[in-house]
């Protein structure tokens, strides 16, 4: 850029402040700018809003192609140039610092141009539990005062907690930098109270920008809304950002904060809302239709950060659609495990039993209250990362609960303290402190072991330094991370469920019930940086619970996926509903929050189905073999010709009519926990298929071992006989008789009835490949799994035998792509309990041409 047209375009950004895009034009006209000039600054302007528009991350699903006014920070800008200072000098890597400029400068540039006349904005930012949505919101605010935002409301949970937390922050990082450019209406110490004279904080004499951090708390709201109100003559200079952190809480479907919410916003003739959350269930379920809080101008999807630990990272997930099992681990192995008949001892079986409930210090709890003390030694031997150092506690949401843990752990820390000159207590620390760092060595985090006799001389100080908090509503308790470094076990329930940081989290144990993804999630305060302490964390819980956090880490997962694709398909937050994995045992979200949900469509089209789940007595799985054997002597005479490789363990029947996978679909014994396998579903779909051209013919495919003529050998029928595959389970069997294999078809094995496909073929690459050689072919694969199937060396801190009465049957299928026109109409759908999603039936959209799917016409 010449240096004529930049500083020309330096006046353009100017104007564009103070003005609309079309009034700034307008002003070049009155300075005497050319046609031809002014095209080449609109240009310009355009292709910075582009570059904007095309940002790789954050992923973002945006109403219309409307004109982006906002191209980025500037020079003469305050807040964000201040900002930014704060968090390269706090050490943040020029990285983690660009991407937040690069994020926030996206979700400022969905919101309106402030000198518009009215508007009205609904945006929802999806990010990760306890990643940085506090940061990004205040980037997102500090920008936004830059080009002329006035008032800035952050609603902030239901709890003091983390309102005051939330306070202290913006303070710290907006206020403090710039005292002079910014009134507060709320402090450190106190929620909203109505100040006398409203107008005078938006008069045109008052040039400084309002926050007011709220909690979401019905008479405080009320009270700011009537405060509001008396100003409203002086509010249409005023352009308004809210903020609503934890957006899915108390918003939703809430009989009193929702309307009252509502109701600020009817008051604010410029207004943009923009709800952050880690678990958007209820956003997304939100009825389009209705006057309320959908994000229909944009949903945003914040990337993981670098060296986040989600739910994925400590628990693993499963497969979705199109991705091959074998790329996913089964995340860190940081998890250990309560039996459930120690639950009974650390939390009241019902309400009836809280009163005068004890509880014991049970071996796990011991033990992960001592690996919480060396592991906080051994940090303080390190001397790098987070100085405070808190062990989560988390049995009940009851505060009596909470109070009754607090003898018996000062009795726990006070007994050790005491015995720490006995050297069989030393034994028992120093075999505790090597089993855990041996399961997760520092070395694969960038650190180096910490010796136990370098720890122990820490040991005596860290016992002196911890306090066992009480924090919860009732308590005058509170972890205070502003004086000094802190030291604390923590016990808990909602008051450190949700937004609340606790700093340096290392180590905890959690047994609290829970019934609805959100509330999972949000109660798993583990989740987040741990810098330099990677290799440290440890979470104690039930097997169950391990279990359903790894289900809500698909979830997570396949929400993510769902925008990243309709941002491809360039829907709109009106034209797109997410669909959302359901649970046997879990409520997506609160049942008041799905009143407007409805049973989501799937299809299976270029996808893989397998099984991972299964019982493990002797009935259950013969059963299983006389269905695979039943469409193997089917198969073998009904077949076009017949591919046997036994030295290989490979055979595929090929040309098999769909009746006889629709009769071993009905045959076959999925288990109920198989999230995809669901046989009526699946029956339906090829039937539907069948009917527009496709699926009427599939291989069927035995992938095994060679043959070794030994009892690792299973014989399908007469001619077919393969060696067994191992299948190892996955530790932390929610049932007795339930193992979770979690990955049963490798990549390689879902082109086993195609020709000349490399070996390193990517899963993209064998759907393209299926698509050209089979088109209208399915694929279905049995595997002989031995009943007795050990891990291997290197997997069995995660891994357990298969410990199996009988050997297992596993079954996949492959389903190709959808043709083009001559397979017949459009990609068959069908309803399925599996996944529900927003309703956007009463959604009316100008100028679309859109065909929806009937529920009754599915059917």
């Amino acid at each position: 850029m010449n240096g004529e047209l930049e500083a020309q375009y330096e006046v353009f950004r100017d104007l564009l402040d103070a003005n609309t895009p079309a009034e700034a034009v307008k002003k070049l006209q009155i300075l005497g700018l050319g046609d031809d000039q002014i095209d080449a600054l609109r240009e310009l302007h355009e292709q910075r809003a582009l570059d904007i528009r095309e940002l790789e991350e954050p992923r973002a699903v945006v109403r219309d192609n409307r004109e982006t006014w906002y191209t980025g920070p500037r020079e003469g800008d305050n807040a964000w140039p201040a900002l930014k200072r704060l968090q390269e000098e706090a050490g943040w890597p020029e990285k983690a610092v660009q991407d937040l400029d690069d994020a926030s400068t996206r979700i400022v540039s969905l919101l309106r141009h402030p000198k518009e006349r009215e508007f009205s904005t609904r945006g929802l930012v999806v990010g990760h539990v306890q990643s940085g949505k506090t940061t990004s919101f205040t980037s997102v605010m500090a920008k936004a005062a830059d080009r002329g935002y006035k008032l800035f409301i952050v609603l902030s949970g239901i709890h003091n907690g983390l309102r005051r937390q939330t306070q202290a922050r913006l303070v710290r990082q907006l206020v403090h930098p710039n005292p002079t450019r910014w009134s507060q209406l709320t402090g450190l110490d106190g929620d909203f109270v109505p100040v006398a004279n409203a107008k005078s904080f938006f008069g045109g004499s008052n040039r400084t920008h309002v926050l007011c951090v709220m909690k979401k708390n019905a008479p405080v709201l009320r009270k700011f809304a009537a405060w509001l109100e008396s100003a409203a003559d002086y509010l249409k200079d005023a352009p308004a950002l809210i903020i609503d952190d934890e957006a899915d809480q108390a918003t939703v479907n809430s009989p009193t904060i929702n309307p009252l919410i509502r109701r600020i916003l009817d008051t604010l003739p410029k207004s943009a809302y923009v709800g952050y959350t880690a678990t958007p269930f209820a956003n997304v379920l939100i009825d389009p239709s209705a006057d309320d809080l959908y994000p229909k101008d944009f949903v945003v999807s914040l990337p993981k950060p670098e060296g986040h630990f989600g739910t994925e990272v400590l628990f693993g997930r499963y497969a979705l659609d199109g991705e091959d099992p074998a790329d996913l681990d089964d995340g860190y192995d940081m998890i250990r495990t309560v039996p459930v008949e120690d639950v009974a001892d650390v939390r009241p079986s019902s309400r009836a039993d809280v009163e005068g409930f004890t509880p014991v210090i049970t071996p796990t709890l011991e033990r992960a209250l001592r690996y919480f003390w060396l592991s906080t030694a051994a940090r303080r031997v390190r001397g790098t990362g987070n100085p405070h150092s808190t062990m989560l506690v988390h049995t009940s949401v009851n505060t009596q609960v909470h109070n009754s843990f607090r003898r018996p752990l000062e009795q726990v820390r006070d007994m050790l303290r005491d015995r720490l000159g006995e050297p069989v207590v030393r034994d028992e620390l120093r075999a505790l402190w090597d089993e855990e760092t041996a399961r997760v060595p520092a070395e694969e985090f960038g650190s180096k072991k910490v010796p136990f006799d370098e720890l122990l001389p820490e040991l005596t100080d860290v016992l002196d330094d911890c306090r066992i908090i009480m924090d919860n509503s009732t308590s005058e308790d509170r972890l205070d991370y502003e004086n000094g470094d802190v030291v604390a076990v923590a016990v808990g329930g909602n008051t450190l469920s949700r937004g609340l940081t606790l700093e340096g989290l290392s180590v905890s144990y959690f047994v609290r019930a829970a019934s609805a993804y959100d509330t999972l999630l949000q109660m798993g305060r583990w989740f987040g940086f741990r810098h330099g302490y990677e290799d440290l964390p440890r979470i104690w819980m039930t097997d169950e619970l391990r279990n359903w956090f790894r289900h809500v880490a698909t979830v997570e997962a396949e929400i993510r996926r769902d925008i990243d694709v309709y941002l491809r398909e360039d829907e709109t937050p009106l034209t797109f509903a997410v669909r959302i994995r359901t649970h046997p045992s879990l409520r997506v979200t609160a049942a008041a929050k799905m009143g407007s949900a409805v049973t989501a469509h799937v299809s299976y089209t270029g996808s893989r189905v397998q099984t991972h789940f299964f019982r493990t007595d002797a009935e259950w799985l013969l059963e299983n073999q006389r269905a695979a054997t039943g469409l193997l002597d089917r198969a073998s005479s009904a077949a076009t010709r017949v591919d046997a490789r036994p030295e290989r363990g490979r055979y595929v029947f090929r040309d098999v009519p769909h009746e006889h996978v629709l009769r071993f679909l009905g045959e076959y014994r999925f288990h109920p926990r198989s999230h995809d396998g669901d046989p009526q579903l699946i029956s339906e779909y090829i039937r539907r298929r069948v009917d527009a051209g496709s699926l009427g013919r599939w291989n069927v495919a035995v992938v095994g071992t060679p043959v070794t003529n030994t009892e690792q050998d299973h014989t399908f029928t007469s001619g077919v006989t393969v060696g067994l595959v191992t299948r190892a389970r996955i530790k932390a069997p929610s049932e007795p008789d339930l193992v979770d294999i979690k990955t049963l078809m490798s990549r390689p094995d879902a082109a086993v009835d195609l020709h000349d496909v490399p070996s390193g073929a990517t899963e993209r690459q064998i759907m393209n490949e299926r698509s050209r050689q089979l088109p209208d072919t399915g694929l279905l694969v049995l595997y002989p799994i031995d009943k007795d199937s050990s891990p291997p060396e290197h997997r069995k801190d995660s891994r357990a035998p298969l410990a199996a009465d009988e050997h297992v049957i596993g079954v996949a299928l492959v389903f190709p792509r959808t043709g083009g026109e001559d397979a017949g109409a459009v990609d068959t759908v069908i309803w399925d309990g599996r996944y529900i999603s927003a309703d956007l039936s009463g959604v009316q959209l100008e100028e679309e041409d859109l065909t929806l799917v009937d529920p009754g016409d599915a059917a």
